[in-house]
């Protein structure tokens, strides 16, 4: 469970004690069935990750509203975006294992994360991680609920895939952009699971070539 949940727990735990002394058991109960909710909210399962060459996987519990083409750095992409609804689980974990290489946090607006629009002008964390074959953002949204984005790394920071790295409260929404020739694995309407669902694979002729390009690359860097 993510230490969150015993702070908000504990303090109407605290308030249930105070209105069941004042008002009587009656008026505590709601305060009791919260911290209950805010426990439950708050948990934080393992979950079994995938190993297998070139796997993208989910940063978030969800369903998948979106698949589409996007383009940063001139470079065609695609981009699948994530809904979390207030039951899912809010932990969010690294698609790919690498170093983290951006962290850009943008203030903005609180609208409907199922919106597109979201995508763009809500408030976010947009995070880049560089793997040894591919390069995938992806960013943490703020929903109407979501008031409060935790990301828990910094820039060169080496994460293992499906690691927790960060956690986003109530309703939000999630965006993973990867290289559009990876092979897509989810379609519209799936639900995934945050560290153990495979959005996507980069063909294994890529990662061959990507991780022969980046042996050079390093060979290069140290003549």
């Amino acid at each position: 469970m993510v230490r969150d949940g015993f702070y908000y727990a504990l303090a109407l735990v605290g308030a249930a004690v105070l209105l069941g002394g004042l008002a009587g058991p009656w008026f505590a109960a709601p305060c009791v069935l919260l911290a209950l909710f805010f426990l439950w909210f708050f948990r934080d399962p393992e979950r079994a990750v995938p190993a297998e060459p070139g796997a993208i996987v989910s940063p978030a519990d969800g369903r998948v509203t979106t698949i589409s083409t996007t383009e940063t750095d001139g470079r065609p992409r695609t981009r699948v975006s994530i809904f979390l609804n207030v039951f899912d689980v809010h932990v969010n974990r690294s698609p790919i294992a690498g170093v983290i290489r951006g962290v850009e946090y943008r203030k903005g607006q609180f609208r409907n994360a199922m919106g597109e629009v979201s995508s763009e002008l809500n408030e976010q964390n947009v995070v880049t991680v560089e793997g040894e074959d591919q390069s995938v953002i992806f960013k943490q949204i703020a929903g109407i609920l979501a008031r409060r984005i935790v990301f828990n790394k910094q820039v060169g920071d080496i994460v293992r895939r499906g690691e927790r790295v960060g956690l986003i409260k109530f309703g939000s929404r999630v965006d993973v952009i990867f290289d559009s020739a990876a092979e897509l694995n989810v379609q519209l309407g799936d639900r995934v699971c945050g560290g153990s669902t495979v959005l996507a694979h980069m063909p294994k002729a890529v990662v061959a070539d990507l991780a022969a390009v980046g042996v050079e690359h390093v060979r290069g860097g140290h003549s």
